[in-house]
């Protein structure tokens, strides 16, 4: 005769509501570390659990740990006048935005990036408002790169090297021979699109603008428009 005895299986060292504990722990703050949260479930319990055990739990309730998708912190006003300059120009046509040159500047770090932190979040929940971290520093170590982008072409990269960008960089190495190029290329209709950094709106730039008869076309918070005439 032979039968199964019960199996010696390890013994799970969190009950289910210990386990609701932990997920309820990281849901609270999700930047916390998983060291974190057993530490805290050791002043809570008197338990000791491991990091991975910790880990494993959170899995279980669906959290995983990813990098916070970053974005450019905005003020209510700021999304009034946006949402404001959407509906005013919510009839323009393909043809319209085709004489838009779309232009930014990227800075790319040359190092890691030491400061990183992950949260802890759900499957497909990337771009939910508690899941976004504000920011709008970059880390040392880098470089600048300009480009700008139309319907029907885009411009060279320009990679600025030795230093930062200034008002008259950006004026030299942007506006005179980058776009007024495509400025002569579309002709009177040309609008010119910045993100209305802090070189972009220095007095070598106004006064440029205002030598050849550029006014400014208004967009809100951090991309201008400008209307480019025809003697750019």
């Amino acid at each position: 005769m032979c039968s199964r005895r019960h199996g010696g299986c390890r013994v799970r060292s969190t009950t289910p509501t210990e386990d609701r504990y932990i997920v309820v722990s990281a849901k609270r703050n999700k930047h916390t570390t998983a060291q974190q949260v057993a530490n805290q479930f050791l002043a809570a319990s008197g338990t000791q659990i491991s990091r991975k055990t910790v880990a494993r739990r959170l899995r279980g309730g669906g959290l995983y740990a990813r990098k916070p998708v970053v974005c450019v912190p905005l003020t209510r006003q700021h999304r009034t006048a946006r949402l404001q300059w959407c509906r005013e120009h919510h009839n323009w046509t393909e043809q319209d935005w085709a004489c838009v040159l779309f232009s930014d500047e990227s800075r790319f770090s040359l190092s890691s990036d030491c400061r990183r932190q992950l949260i802890w979040r759900e499957s497909g929940t990337a771009y939910r408002p508690e899941n976004i971290q504000e920011k709008d520093r970059y880390p040392t170590c880098s470089i600048m790169v300009w480009a700008g982008i139309m319907i029907n072409g885009r411009t060279r990269l320009r990679v600025v090297a030795n230093g930062t960008m200034t008002g008259q960089r950006y004026i030299d190495e942007v506006l005179l021979p980058r776009v007024r190029l495509f400025r002569g290329a579309v002709g009177d209709k040309f609008v010119f699109m910045d993100d209305n950094a802090t070189c972009h709106r220095t007095l070598a730039v106004r006064t440029c603008g205002m030598l050849h008869h550029t006014p400014r076309w208004t967009y809100p918070v951090l991309i201008p428009f400008f209307k480019v005439p025809a003697d750019f």
